[in-house]
Formats: structure tokens, C-alpha cells, sequence
């Protein structure tokens, strides 16, 4: 599929809403997007969690896909989330996902990340659930992109078995692997992937893990630390498939040193720190760094983020 070799080696960048007074800073976005481009950047992932996907509007989420498709252009890369929350019945759960990822097509995203079903987490026949989940999203005619997203982590365990039937779904080019501190369940599912993958993508999405994921078989990272100073991250990355070890390991410890300063306890505020990240670069102004959610950082949190952007 031309989808895989388009996404091969490639950073994707989650990226954040610029939020203001309640409502997407449609100004501010555009100079989000520019400031992304010029770092490098020609693909995004657009209604993940670090883009609030499930928590905005859909008129507000159409804005975003259609800013960053326009500002990409047609050779850019999209990826949109899909998916519902988990606060209501089997059919209308699926119905929204449904409906989700159909206006992703319909604005001309080339790809969905499937948000794990986390409905179906404690049901009896979840694997079924699951896998029925994929095959119905797949129906759209629209690559897929699986997201490990392990149940301590807010998400749902996937088997090895329920793997390798969801990676032999045809529309599936991939997997994103966010499991936050397990670093065995990564390997497990990365040597799954060499085995039994079928030539589908392992993506990191393991902003803690990047370096060390390269190096255990991601091809490709989907991450919400890319969202800002994407270009040390795709140099990082374009030193280690060049086999550039020196090179490699220096921007790794500073991948790693953004990673710990930006996806630390609460997890939930990484995304603000991501924007506060922004706010210090000078692409966004103070008053666009605020979360849909109504969630806010510490002072002490913005100063940690601000000292560590100043010297980088």
C-alpha cells in the first residue's frame, strides 16, 4: 500500500489545539502551522489526544483538519483520529466512531489512528468487539493505523492474537505503540511485528521511549513530543536510519531531555506543556496556551518547560 512507504521514516507530529477564550485561535493556528513547516514538518496527526480529538466540537475539529490539509497541501500527510467516548451504549458507541472517521475522509485525511475502544474493555467477547471495531472502521476504504494504548495507561490490552488478526485486516498499515513505562510490552509487540506483521509499520508513539524505540523497530514516530522543535527529532531519526551513530546518540539525550521535562506526572499536562514549549519559541502567544479541558500547569511546571526551551 503506497500509504506505508509515505509514512515510512516519517516523524507525525500530534499536534495541539491553540486554544483561546473557548474557542480554536483560528489566527494563531495558522501561525502554528507555518512555524511547523519551516521546521520541516509535512505530516501531522490531527485529532489524537494531544489534539483533544474527543473533547472538541466536530465543527471545531473540522476547522483544525481543514487548516493543517490546506497548509500541508496535498503532498502532506494527515492522520485524524477516530473514535467516541466511552460514556454510553454498545450502538451508539460505534455510531460515533463511525461518524468521527467519516468526516475525516470526507476532509481529506490519508489516514484514521484508531482510538483503542476502551467500551469494551470489561465485556466478555472484547476481542470480537474489538476486531468487529476495525473491520467496521476499515469499511470506509481508508488506511488504518492500530493504537496500542495499554489499559494501566487509560487504554485497552490488545493479544498477540487479536494482533495478528487486526494487522491482517487489509486497510490496516500499521500500529502506533503508546504504552507510557512498559517497555517489555513494547518489545513483545515489536518482535510480533518482525514475525507476524505482514510488512505493516511498527510506530513509535513513546515520547519517553523515542530513541530507545528507533532502536527496537519503529520505522516511523506518531508523538505528541513533536508537536514542537520537530527538526532536532527528524534529525534524530534521520541519523539513525543513516546508521549516524555519533549523530544519533547526541540528539537522543536531547530527545530525551525534552521528553523529561514536557511528559512527566500528571500525565495530562504534557499538552500545555507542549504549548507553553510553543509559547516560549514564540509561535503562540500566552493566551492561546490554554486546554480545552480546562486543565492549567503550575508556575513552577511553565518555568521547567520555559528554562529547558530557552537553552535548547
Amino acid at each position: 500500500m503506497e500509504i506505508i512507504e509515505r509514512l515510512r521514516g516519517k516523524l507525525i507530529p500530534a499536534v495541539p489545539v491553540p486554544w483561546t477564550d473557548g474557542k480554536l485561535n483560528e489566527k494563531v493556528q495558522e501561525d502554528y502551522i507555518q512555524y511547523m513547516k519551516r521546521e520541516g514538518v509535512d505530516s501531522a496527526a490531527v485529532w489524537a489526544h494531544t489534539g483533544r480529538g474527543l473533547e472538541i466540537d466536530k465543527d471545531t475539529r473540522m476547522q483544525v483538519l481543514k487548516s493543517w490539509r490546506d497548509g500541508l497541501g496535498a503532498e502532506g500527510i494527515i492522520v485524524a483520529g477516530a473514535g467516541a467516548k466511552p460514556d454510553t451504549d454498545r450502538k451508539v458507541y460505534l455510531e460515533n466512531a463511525l461518524a468521527m472517521a467519516q468526516d475525516a475522509v470526507e476532509g481529506k485525511a490519508d489516514a484514521l489512528l484508531v482510538f483503542p475502544p476502551t467500551l469494551y474493555r470489561e465485556e466478555p467477547d472484547r476481542e470480537e468487539l474489538i476486531y468487529q471495531h476495525h473491520l467496521i472502521l476499515g469499511e470506509l476504504g481508508i488506511p488504518l493505523i492500530l493504537f496500542f494504548l495499554y489499559d494501566e495507561a487509560g487504554g485497552i490490552s490488545y493479544s498477540p492474537d487479536l494482533l495478528v488478526k487486526l494487522l491482517a485486516i487489509p486497510e490496516v498499515v500499521g500500529i502506533k505503540m503508546a504504552t507510557l513505562d512498559s517497555i517489555m510490552t513494547y518489545q513483545d509487540v515489536s518482535r510480533l511485528i518482525e514475525e507476524k506483521g505482514r510488512g505493516k509499520l511498527m510506530i513509535t508513539g513513546e515520547d519517553r521511549m523515542f530513541p530507545y524505540t528507533m532502536m527496537r523497530g519503529a520505522q516511523a514516530a506518531l508523538v505528541g513530543l513533536g508537536s514542537a522543535l520537530p527538526g532536532k527529532q527528524m534529525a534524530m531519526m534521520d541519523a539513525y536510519f543513516k546508521k549516524d551513530w555519533p549523530r544519533f546518540m547526541e540528539l537522543a539525550r536531547w530527545v530525551d531531555a525534552f521528553a523529561e521535562v514536557t511528559f512527566i506526572q500528571p500525565m495530562e499536562g504534557y499538552i500545555l506543556r507542549m504549548l507553553w514549549a510553543l509559547v516560549e519559541l514564540g509561535v503562540l502567544p500566552k493566551e492561546a496556551a490554554q486546554d480545552p479541558t480546562g486543565l492549567q500547569l503550575s508556575d513552577a511546571e511553565i518555568q521547567n518547560v520555559r528554562s529547558f526551551v530557552s537553552c535548547s
